[in-house]
């Protein structure tokens, strides 16, 4: 039960959330309307992606300085579910965007202005970063040498995940909500109702991530049981 009560505890987060962000009553603001609930998804998805990608490189500079191939494994695989959750964070947001600040209904949406949308060019450029660190893997026969410079690699994919998802999009001119803060992270974003569904549904998001991440921990060690020492 000891190693259990946080997956249990995901389980219970998530359902709460899906079920209580379809159901609770929320203000109705201008231009967001019922669309507002996607923040319970959306948010949570990509503040799971940065926890993911923290945990995967925190394992490759452990990796560098032992030597041990299961360090150099978690990186790979906490490196592997973050890219699924920022697909994930990254699709939601567009789904969301298309029915509000970009919606083609919309009189004033001008479809230049989205093409050249900082926030959407900074996601997909740290992807595309993250998307390269997998395929500079395989590229590499020797495994350690593969985990060696994969491990730098990633280093430098998480610290251009600051560059281009948090700082340049905020110096640019952008037509995404909370250009001027950090929207749905301060705690006057949100009302009291939709805080007691947009927190439990972050760590649930979160936790959702880890345990993904721990699976393909124990399935890469299976793999490669013979080269560890």
């Amino acid at each position: 039960m000891t190693k259990w009560w946080w997956k249990i505890l995901c389980i219970v987060l998530l359902t709460y959330a899906i079920v209580a962000g379809l159901l609770i009553k929320i203000p109705i603001l201008p231009v967001l309307g019922e669309t507002i609930r996607n923040i319970f998804y959306h948010v949570g998805m990509w503040l799971a992606m940065m926890v993911l990608f923290t945990c995967s490189v925190v394992h490759s500079i452990k990796y560098l300085r032992t030597n041990q191939l299961k360090s150099d494994i978690a990186a790979r695989s906490y490196a592997a579910v973050g890219v699924l959750f920022g697909i994930l964070g990254y699709a939601t947001g567009a789904i969301w965007m298309s029915y509000t600040w970009a919606d083609p209904n919309n009189p004033s949406f001008d479809f230049g202005a989205v093409a050249r949308e900082p926030k959407l060019i900074g996601a997909a450029m740290a992807l595309l970063i993250y998307f390269a660190y997998f395929i500079l893997r395989d590229s590499i026969p020797d495994i350690d040498k593969k985990a060696r410079i994969s491990s730098v690699y990633n280093i430098f994919a998480f610290a251009m995940l600051f560059p281009t998802i948090w700082i340049v999009p905020r110096i640019l001119p952008s037509l995404h909500p909370g250009q001027e803060g950090n929207p749905a992270l301060n705690f006057n974003d949100l009302d009291a109702t939709m805080r007691m569904v947009y927190y439990p549904a972050t760590l649930g998001w979160i936790l959702l991530g880890v345990w993904i991440a721990t699976l393909k921990i124990r399935i890469g060690i299976i793999k490669e049981k013979q080269l560890l020492p």
